[in-house]
């Protein structure tokens, strides 16, 4: 049986009416949402703007606590600041604006930030972070200026830093939002390759449809409420109900769709494949 990383159970988060970061403070940002994420899963949160994507991915590392309902982490509900502290040990978090992570003006020196406040001693914060820089494949940039790398790579700087604290699981808020195209494939290589190499559970919250097609699982989220829970090629199996949460569907799978082709092509071979079969063989 595996094991439960994140746990939902009935949340609803509504903000506090002065805070100035909530969008909608008349009606709650999540409403009775239900679900875990097991270990090792690579799951992807879909939703439109203001859907509640982002509440969501906050609520799973004690940065907010439930208005009703239980977030767990491994079992721990983070009921006193020690526990919240526990929890982010174990669920890391990067967030949309990659310089708004950075503290440090050396990138090794930022990256060991976080064992530091974890009283972590220096031998073993020399270890870790030179072991997290390699993972994310910027070990050689570990003595330049987070202000001379580009967004990709600074993104990449703020996953080590989190894996430099030895999190099982690492959520990311739309990390790819303010990045170019190659920027995007860094930290998406980068993530894949934590979690299908390191086994780090993966938790990404994005609007960007091809992100979301290389996840094992899509959870979509519409008006605070989660709406669709599945494989990728379930979830885009069904256009028109994505359609109506606001969302669009991979360029292969709306393709095959206007052709009546297949339902749930989410990749471009298997949409060549799928077009070759409809012309009778021919390319």
């Amino acid at each position: 049986m595996s094991e439960k990383i994140i746990e939902f159970d009935n949340v609803t988060y509504v903000y506090d009416a002065e805070d100035e970061e909530a969008e909608v403070r008349e009606k709650p940002a999540l409403s009775d949402v239900s679900f875990s994420i097991n270990k090792g899963e690579f799951v992807a949160v879909l939703g439109h703007n203001g859907s509640g994507k982002s509440t969501l991915a906050k609520l799973c590392n004690a940065i907010f606590e439930p208005t009703k309902g239980t977030v767990k982490v491994k079992g721990m509900v983070a009921d006193s600041e020690e526990k919240a502290d526990e929890i982010r040990r174990i669920v890391g978090m990067v967030f949309q604006n990659p310089d708004n992570q950075i503290v440090a003006t050396i990138v090794e020196d930022d990256v060991a930030f976080g064992p530091e406040n974890l009283g972590v001693e220096p031998k073993e914060i020399r270890r870790r972070v030179d072991e997290a820089l390699k993972s994310v494949n910027m070990y050689e940039f570990r003595h330049r200026e987070p202000h001379k790398l580009s967004g990709g790579q600074k993104q990449r700087v703020a996953i080590a830093g989190v894996i430099a604290m030895q999190t099982e699981c690492i959520v990311l808020d739309e990390p790819t939002a303010m990045l170019d195209p190659k920027g995007r494939e860094e930290v998406m290589q980068t993530v894949k390759r934590l979690n299908s190499e390191l086994g780090i559970t993966i938790v990404l919250v994005t609007h960007f449809m091809d992100e979301a097609v290389q996840a094992d699982r899509v959870i979509v989220v519409d008006s605070g409420r989660l709406v669709m829970d599945g494989k990728p090629k379930e979830v885009f199996s069904k256009v028109e109900k994505l359609r109506s949460f606001g969302l669009d569907v991979p360029q292969s799978t709306e393709l095959c769709h206007v052709l009546g082709i297949k339902e749930g092509v989410i990749g471009i071979d298997e949409c060549v494949d799928e077009i070759s079969k409809y012309l009778g063989g021919a390319r």
